[in-house]
């Protein structure tokens, strides 16, 4: 039997994809104050959305956020959404809440590894696309150009004649300006280009006449006051506050519970509020109190018709590591948090709202198993359990490998490198060592290449730049922003380290000592803090060595290039391989 299905008009929900750093939540930024939500005298951080002290240190989205706009008579619905692959749980997650999408591309970089990713989640949940190209006013800004590799990866993740008939639009998010034009951005007033094509490609939700109340849980946030909230989209029916309805878990075919909504809330801007005696309809998105044990994935229904809808679901995780009690000597010096139960319990209140993550037992009663997306993603959850108090172990991540028909299969991970044009051999050298298939190579005349890479995620980082410096290739210096992991460079073994400094021929001998004064001295040194010598005062470092001498001996290596990372505090950021950037 076919129900003929009615749109809601008034209401549109969409999400913001896009690779790290290109523009998402300043965008958001933008949309937010153009439709009113601040007052005109009102301060406001740059990037609100991201909300938490990690996000505003790392400057990158973690936690997939919603918010909502009025343009007009019609609320606009904004899912923010990472842009790091190692948080595709969070866009998966947040796919399911709306009806389109925005796929924001830099006008420079163009579509990266993770632009690549959503736009097929995208795809494989047949949502339709509205193409923002953004950073217009870069000085390296192709937009011409970036407009046809968009093309290309819609044909190559096989999206049909519909998907591919997308709008562009060309946007400054960072002033707030949107035209249909890249000339045209400099002297557009707002971002009203960008409001009318999302209203007119956006469809409005549907949902059919009479049909019992269903909403899907695809979020979980908390109150101080009324407790665990359940971030639920409704796709069908009405609900009101104090309606009893069903609770469908995900994976339970017994009798759904009945509970209560204890509160209802919406999304006015950066704000919760009451839903008030109207309640919420088909394609509101919607915060429910009164279920302390409600889990993403879930489903509220009709409580006389219950009808679950399909679950949340997100790949597979594809690095693990050990997590465990501190067992150190210096147990108990820092954090407040010491024992296993403490630990085990974090770690299972992360599960209820990160999907992305698996925790397993190991043979050890103290120390559990944590799978995730990468190695970025688990970082994250050390870093806030460390904030929080814990002190705990963790072992070296490994990557997760599946026996598929008898053979050992390991995650793939696509990997794109923009590389000066005279290294480009060197590192094909060394990645297809490391078992990597390259895809595609583009050189735009700038004196840097670009390629892209399909390589095993068991390849090590840290042997790759290590075998890159050991080859003696000279340091190529990175692109602003991509800051390195700095180490020194030290000749001596780690067992003369531990008991003694090293020895310098020319420290504390004068001209006219005799010969043997020399090995004295090293012989003394190396004592250390031994025996009689313990507490004795050493000379200070670099004393009996001329200005240039000590900076010969301060040598630096770079080990593992990231994304964002610490700085030497004497030369500035350093950026490459074995490069530095003065301050």
């Amino acid at each position: 039997m076919t129900f003929e299905q009615t749109r809601r008009a008034d209401i549109r929900n969409v999400a913001i994809i896009a690779h790290v750093d290109h523009g998402k939540t300043t965008l958001v930024d933008g949309m937010l104050r153009q439709s009113g939500v601040f007052r005109a005298n009102e301060e406001v951080a740059e990037r609100v959305m991201d909300s938490t002290d990690l996000e505003r240190e790392k400057g990158i989205t973690i936690l997939a956020k919603n918010t909502a706009v009025h343009y007009g008579d019609l609320t606009i619905n904004i899912v923010d959404t990472p842009g790091h692959a190692d948080f595709g749980g969070e866009v998966e997650r947040a796919l399911t809440m709306v009806d389109g999408v925005l796929l924001l591309v830099d006008a420079s970089e163009g579509p990266l590894p993770q632009t690549r990713f959503v736009l097929r989640k995208s795809l494989e949940a047949h949502l339709p696309v509205v193409l923002v190209v953004n950073k217009v006013d870069r000085p390296d800004a192709r937009p011409a150009e970036v407009l046809d590799d968009v093309y290309d990866l819609f044909i190559d993740l096989g999206a049909d004649d519909e998907h591919i008939a997308f709008p562009v639009v060309y946007c400054n998010a960072r002033s707030g300006q949107a035209a249909l034009t890249p000339e045209e951005v400099a002297d557009a007033p707002d971002l009203k280009i960008l409001f009318e094509l999302l209203i007119e490609y956006i469809p409005a939700p549907a949902y059919i006449e009479g049909h019992p109340f269903q909403a899907l849980v695809c979020n979980l946030d908390a109150s101080p006051y009324v407790g665990r909230l359940a971030i639920c989209r409704v796709h069908q029916g009405w609900v009101r506050k104090g309606d009893t309805v069903a609770w469908c878990r995900q994976g339970d075919d017994g009798a759904p519970p009945r509970v209560r909504v204890a509160e209802l809330y919406m999304t006015d801007g950066l704000q919760r509020i009451d839903a008030g005696p109207r309640g919420a309809g088909p394609g509101d998105i919607i915060a429910v109190a009164g279920i302390p044990e409600i889990m993403i994935g879930d489903t509220l229904a009709d409580a006389t018709d219950p009808r679950p809808l399909p679950g949340v679901t997100v790949d597979e995780p594809a690095i693990s590591m050990t997590i465990g009690i501190n067992t150190g000597p210096l147990a108990g010096k820092e954090g407040t948090k010491l024992t296993a139960r403490l630990l085990k319990g974090r770690l299972d209140s992360e599960l209820v709202g990160n999907v992305s993550i698996r925790v397993m037992p190991t043979a050890r009663p103290d120390t559990w198993e944590v799978q995730g997306r990468g190695e970025l993603a688990l970082a994250v959850l050390v870093e806030l359990m460390r904030r929080e108090g814990f002190e705990l172990t963790a072992g070296k991540p490994q990557v997760l490998t599946k026996i598929i028909d008898g053979k050992v299969h390991e995650p793939v991970e696509r990997v794109s490198l923009d590389i000066p044009e005279e290294l480009l051999g060197t590192v094909m050298q060394l990645l297809a060592g490391r078992k990597g298939r390259m895809q595609h190579v583009t050189s735009h005349g700038s004196g840097w290449a670009r390629t892209d890479w399909l390589v095993p995620s068991g390849t090590d980082r840290a042997s790759f730049a290590a075998a890159d410096r050991d080859e003696g290739h000279s340091p190529a210096p990175s692109r602003p922003g991509r800051v390195g992991t700095v180490v020194r460079r030290n000749p001596y073994p780690p067992k003369r380290l531990a008991r003694c400094r090293p020895a310098r021929e020319d420290r504390h001998v004068r001209p006219d000592e005799p010969a043997g004064a020399r090995d004295n001295v090293r012989r003394a040194r190396c004592r250390g803090l031994r025996g009689n010598d313990r507490g004795r005062k050493r000379p200070p470092r670099g004393h009996g060595r001329e200005p240039d001498q000590r900076a010969q001996a301060d040598q630096h290596a770079i080990v593992h290039v990231r994304g964002a990372g610490p700085f030497d505090a004497r030369a500035g950021p350093v950026v490459g391989t074995g490069a530095r950037v003065p301050a």
